[in-house]
C-alpha cells in the first residue's frame, strides 16, 4: 500500500500531466448556444456582427442566429468589426504578436477584396526580426460620417473617401510617469489616402487626467509590466468615438463639440473627452467620490464602450456606458491591492445611461440584490442603442449579446458557438453590433422565426 502523501502526490502529477479532466471553472459546462430567445415584434430586427475567439474571424449572423456570411481575413481583436452600408466590412487583420494590436485595418468588400487599407503609424520588428511597417491598431476606430460606429438615422459611415480614427500603440518612455518603458495609447486620424491629419498621445497628457498622489505613486512603482511586450500598458485605452452632434454642444458647450473624441481608459477608471487642441476639456474618474453627484452614480470600474449616443437615437445626447466591475484603477494600497493597482473592486456590472452635464443616472440594467454577480463581464463588453429604445448589450466574457426593452425585458439572446481551439472554455465576444438589413443588399431578408426557450425548471437533457 502506497503512504498517502505519495498517492495523493501521483494524484497532482496525474492532473498536471492532463492524464484526468480538469475542470477550470464554477460556470455550468452545458448550456444552448446561439439565438435562446427571440420576440420578433419587441426587438429591433437586422444583421449582427461579432468577433470571434482566438481569431478566427468575423462573423455576420441573423436574428435566428444563422451565420449569413463569415470573413477570416478580418482576424484581430479587440476589434471591432463593423459592417458599413453596401455589405462592407472592415476591421483589423494580422496580429503583431505579442502586442494586442493588428499590422493592418482593412476595410473589404462582400466578397473580402481589399479596398481600403492602413498601415503606416510606424515601423516596427516583428517576432521573426523583419522590419515592417504597421498599423498598431487597437481596440477601436471610426470612420467619418458615423461617430460612435454603430447605426443611427442620418449618420451613415463613408465607404469610399472621408476620415478614419485609429486607436493605436506607440512606446515611449516617460521617467515623470514610470522608470518603465510605456505601451502608450496613441490616437491619430488619417485621410482616405492615409495621411495623418490628426494625432495625440496619452503620455503628453497625464497632468490632465487627475491622478492622485497615491495614484501617481502606484503607476510609478507598480504598473503592470509584461515581459514579453517589453512595455507596460500603463493606461490601456479601449474606446475612442467622435462625440457627434448633440444637443449640449447646440446649447453652446463647447466641450461637447461634434469633433471632439470621447475615450476610455479601463486600467484608471476614466472616461473623457479630448478636443482637438489635444486638451481634455471633460472627465469622469478617475476616483467617483470627486462630487456629490459621483459619488451617488458610484466608482465605475474597467469600463468599455463609453459613447455619446447619437442624435436620431432615444436617449440621444446622453452617455452610454458597459461598466464591467472586476478590478482596476491606481490610488492608495488596501488589503485587495497592496501596491495600489487595481485598488477598486467589484463583483458585478452595470449598463448605465448618464447625463453627461450633471452625471445624473438616467437608465441602469443591473441585478439588484445578492444575485448581482450574475450579471458580470469583467472585461471586454459593450452596449448599443437601437432606434427603438430597447439596447443591445454585449456581455463579453461569456460570450453572450442580449437585448433589452426600456423596461429591461430580455426580448433576444444570442451566446456565440465559437469557442478557442487552445481555449476551449472561452468563447468571449469583445463587441457585437446591430445593423438594418438594408445595409447588406446582397441577401434576402432572413424570415424571422420566434424562439421561445423551455422553463428552466423543465429543461433536461436526456440520457443516450
Amino acid at each position: 500500500m502506497k503512504p498517502r502523501n505519495t498517492a495523493i502526490g501521483a494524484l497532482l502529477a496525474g492532473l498536471l500531466a492532463g492524464l484526468l479532466p480538469l475542470t477550470p471553472h464554477a460556470f455550468p459546462s452545458v448550456y444552448p448556444l446561439g439565438t435562446t430567445i427571440y420576440q420578433p415584434d419587441k426587438t429591433w430586427n437586422g444583421y449582427t456582427i461579432i468577433d470571434t475567439h482566438e481569431s478566427q474571424g468575423a462573423v455576420l449572423i441573423d436574428m435566428n442566429g444563422n451565420v449569413v456570411k463569415h470573413w477570416p481575413q478580418i482576424n484581430v481583436v479587440p476589434g471591432p468589426f463593423r459592417i458599413l452600408p453596401g455589405g462592407y466590412v472592415m476591421g483589423g487583420s494580422i496580429r503583431r504578436n505579442p502586442h494586442q494590436e493588428a499590422v493592418a485595418l482593412l476595410q473589404l468588400d462582400w466578397d473580402g477584396r481589399v479596398v481600403w487599407r492602413f498601415d503606416k503609424t510606424e515601423q516596427v520588428r516583428t517576432e521573426d526580426g523583419e522590419t515592417i511597417w504597421a498599423a498598431r491598431q487597437h481596440h477601436d476606430w471610426q470612420r467619418q460620417g458615423s461617430p460612435v460606429g454603430y447605426f443611427a438615422p442620418g449618420a451613415e459611415p463613408s465607404v469610399d473617401g472621408g476620415r478614419t480614427l485609429i486607436l493605436a500603440h506607440k512606446n515611449v518612455v516617460q521617467p515623470e510617469i514610470s522608470d518603465k518603458r510605456l505601451e502608450d495609447d496613441y490616437i491619430l486620424e488619417v485621410s482616405w489616402d492615409g495621411d495623418v491629419v490628426w494625432d495625440w498621445l496619452a503620455s503628453d497628457h497625464v497632468d490632465e487626467l487627475g491622478f492622485s498622489e497615491d495614484a501617481r505613486n502606484a503607476i510609478y512603482r507598480s504598473v503592470h509590466w509584461n515581459e514579453a511586450r517589453q512595455s507596460a500598458d500603463w493606461l490601456h485605452i479601449n474606446a475612442a468615438s467622435y462625440v457627434g452632434r448633440n444637443r449640449w454642444y447646440d446649447a453652446g458647450d463647447q466641450r461637447f463639440h461634434p469633433d471632439n473624441v470621447m475615450i476610455s481608459s479601463r486600467a484608471s477608471n476614466i472616461i473623457a473627452i479630448i478636443d482637438r487642441s489635444g486638451a481634455i476639456v471633460w472627465r469622469m474618474g478617475p476616483d467617483y467620490r470627486a462630487s456629490a453627484a459621483l459619488e451617488k452614480l458610484g466608482q465605475i470600474i474597467g469600463q468599455h464602450h463609453p459613447h455619446i449616443i447619437p442624435e436620431g437615437l432615444p436617449g440621444a445626447g446622453n452617455l452610454l456606458v458597459f461598466d464591467n466591475g472586476g478590478a482596476a484603477g491606481y490610488g492608495s494600497a488596501n488589503p485587495a491591492a497592496p501596491n495600489g493597482v487595481d485598488a477598486a473592486r467589484r463583483d458585478f456590472s452595470r449598463v448605465l445611461e448618464i447625463n453627461p452635464l450633471t452625471f445624473e443616472k438616467i437608465w441602469e440594467y443591473s441585478i439588484a440584490g445578492t444575485e448581482r454577480f450574475r450579471f458580470f463581464s469583467h472585461y471586454v463588453s459593450s452596449a448599443q442603442r437601437l432606434p427603438n429604445g430597447n439596447t443591445l448589450v454585449t456581455e463579453g466574457a461569456d460570450g453572450r449579446v442580449f437585448e433589452l426593452t426600456p423596461a429591461r425585458e430580455i426580448v433576444w439572446e444570442y451566446v456565440t458557438p465559437y469557442f478557442g481551439q487552445v481555449e476551449t472554455n472561452r468563447n468571449h465576444i469583445f463587441r457585437a453590433h446591430r445593423v438594418p438589413y438594408e445595409w447588406v443588399p446582397q441577401l434576402d431578408r432572413p424570415r424571422e422565426r420566434p424562439v421561445v426557450p423551455p422553463a428552466r425548471g423543465e429543461f433536461r437533457i436526456e440520457p443516450q
